[in-house]
């Protein structure tokens, strides 16, 4: 799930930035160090949106710079195991796809795609189950839900998220409307011959 969330922090003002502006200065400094990171109890930040107070600065000695109390806006990803949520594929392999989140990718393993036999399609760069005929490719918006669930602080890009959409109710938006299609001829033909 998305948050948008206040939070507090103390913000280093390298010396070479003091004569600009403030909270301008603070924004860079807070995004650079933030924007991409993770931390298990906020999630993974997504955005440094706005300064919101600027409490008095401190020296340090032996550092030029000045260090802030600072109050400030993020948005963040906070992803729950068995939580759905919804993707782009942004890659396809003869294992699977890639399932790009916002700000991180996860990974919808063959066998979580579907119960049917899947075949790789390389040169269209494409998954197709063998029975329904129904396929993923890259571009595709899915319905996701998260079974597993590593992030990793130190070292954001080696964190694994697995992916299923082998329930009813998750897949691609393609395969979702044609559910809800044959849903409502199911509901019509009950309806129909009573």
């Amino acid at each position: 799930m998305y948050y948008r969330m206040k939070l507090e922090d103390k913000v280093r003002v390298p010396p070479h930035r003091l004569g600009e502006n403030l909270e301008l200065v603070i924004l860079d400094v807070l995004q650079e160090q933030l924007e991409g990171s993770i931390d298990k109890e906020i999630g993974i930040f997504i955005a440094v949106t706005r300064v919101l107070d600027v409490g008095e600065g401190e020296l340090v000695p032996g550092d030029g710079a000045i260090y802030y109390d600072v109050v400030f806006e993020a948005l963040s990803l906070r992803l729950a195991l068995q939580e759905v949520i919804e993707g782009l594929v942004v890659e396809t392999t003869g294992f699977g796809s890639f399932i790009s989140l916002g700000p991180i990718d996860a990974m919808l393993h063959v066998s979580q795609i579907s119960d049917e036999f899947i075949t790789y399609d390389e040169k269209n760069n494409r998954l197709i189950c063998k029975d329904s005929n129904r396929s993923i490719s890259v571009g595709d918006r899915v319905r996701v839900r998260v079974v597993t669930l590593s992030l990793n602080e130190r070292e954001p890009r080696d964190s694994k998220i697995g992916l299923t959409m082998r329930q009813t109710g998750l897949g691609t938006d393609a395969w979702l409307e044609d559910e809800l299609k044959q849903e409502r001829e199911d509901k019509e033909r009950r309806g129909g011959g009573r």
